[in-house]
């Protein structure tokens, strides 16, 4: 199993490039389920999470291909509506398939999901749409079993904003009979990339961004041509290591749009962030200042980016709270930040971090995705030696992460356990 060696210490410089949003290719991969044909879609990170969603797809009948970054699917055989335990498990996104496959086949029968252990993440709200839209439901032997003969528009509304929920309807709903108005829906980027992406093959989609969607439904999709968006926790991530490192950073290939909440805090904590005509320029303060961060859905302060804050804030000037709103389980990184010398107390859904002038490298056993990212960052600021272990969870999101800090000046590199 790899591990990931950081001696700490080396200030960030240099120029990264980010690749295709994880969350938003994910998505896109699954739409190409609702119509036959060749799609291609550009801009796809290589991570185990695409190759997982591509051995998915591929065991539905699809043909699946990833060249350079673009992805090739070739959706023309598709008939098997049942997605396996062994995939599914391994990867939450895996019930996106249950939308594409209940509008084009009629039914879907998806295992219940797997992925980061950060929280229950229960599916409700999806059934309560399917449901809504004329679907039947049955749960057996942990299988959902999805199915209606004709998918009718319908009113949703939806009592947390959910970004999985949202994207499962709004698939369902393209190839519905009527229009579908989906309230509360989630607002983030990866919501609008997989709305564009979606126009693109012909569907009627407005208010995607927004906190309504609504959907006409079409008789037929075409393939899809799209270009994924850039990944913005990728960005905000490379953007707290040269925060930590008080380095200067260029980021070439993002969008700072999907950016703002983030941006703003990071300029609380004395991080100048300028904007360049093909990305951002990024320069880390001596030592950052402590903020208060909630985590709160988009356009709030991302729950993706609270591990990698609180790295930060671990040898930030003073002290911050930090509040996780969205998941439940979201904290597990701090007993890992703790063996490295940070001073962190929680209280429930909430982190009161006291900065320290220096944490200390140390073994550390990353337990989930966002996890692996905040140990990388604290790592990078530390005195000696860290070697971080479980990597694979930094592999389902995080592409040639080692690659393109030594490119900065990190000294990290693979190793083994």
């Amino acid at each position: 199993m790899d591990t990931l060696v950081i001696k700490g210490g080396k200030r960030l410089k240099g120029t990264v490039e980010i690749g295709g949003a994880k969350n938003a290719a994910l998505p896109i991969m699954a739409a190409a389920l609702l119509a036959p044909g060749e799609h291609r879609i550009g801009n796809v990170p290589h991570l185990r999470d695409i190759s997982t969603m591509g051995r998915l797809l591929a065991n539905l009948g699809a043909g699946f291909h990833l060249e350079s970054n673009t992805a090739l699917l070739d959706c023309s055989k598709v008939k098997n509506y049942a997605a396996p335990y062994e995939l599914v498990s391994t990867m939450r996104a895996s019930v996106l398939v249950l939308g594409p496959l209940l509008a084009r086949l009629g039914k879907a029968k998806v295992s219940l999901p797997g992925g980061c252990a950060i929280g229950a993440r229960p599916i409700n709200l999806h059934l309560m749409g399917f449901e809504k839209m004329g679907a039947s439901i049955t749960l057996e032997s942990g299988y959902i079993f999805v199915k209606a003969k004709k998918l009718r528009g319908a009113q949703i509304n939806f009592d947390i904003p959910t970004v999985t929920g949202t994207e499962n309807i709004m698939m369902a709903a393209a190839l519905a009979e009527g229009k579908t108005v989906i309230e509360n829906a989630a607002r983030e980027p990866e919501v609008v990339d997989l709305a564009d992406a979606l126009k693109s093959m012909g569907a009627r989609i407005i208010g995607a961004g927004e906190s309504v969607i609504e959907i006409d439904g079409v008789s037929r999709l075409r393939p899809l041509r799209h270009e994924v968006i850039p990944d913005r926790i990728e960005t905000g991530t490379f953007m707290a290591a040269a925060g930590i490192t008080g380095g200067e950073v260029t980021i070439k290939r993002c969008n700072l749009q999907h950016l703002d909440s983030v941006i703003n805090k990071l300029k609380d904590t004395g991080m100048k962030i300028r904007p360049l005509k093909t990305g951002v320029k990024v320069t880390g303060p001596k030592r950052p200042a402590s903020v208060n961060a909630k985590t709160m859905p988009y356009p709030g302060f991302p729950t993706d980016m609270q591990a990698q804050l609180m790295a930060m804030m671990c040898v930030a000037e003073g002290t911050s709270v930090i509040s996780e709103s969205i998941f439940e389980n979201r904290f597990m990184h701090v007993a890992e930040l703790r063996r490295m010398g940070a001073d962190i107390i929680i209280e429930g859904g909430m982190a009161t971090v006291r900065g320290v002038r220096k944490l200390k490298g140390a073994p550390l056993m990353a337990t989930d995705l966002r996890a692996s990212a905040s140990l990388i960052v604290a790592a990078l600021a530390a005195e000696g030696e860290s070697t971080i272990h479980r990597i694979y969870h930094l592999d389902r999101g995080y592409e040639r992460i080692e690659e393109k800090l030594r490119k900065l000046g990190a000294d990290v590199r693979r190793g083994k356990e």
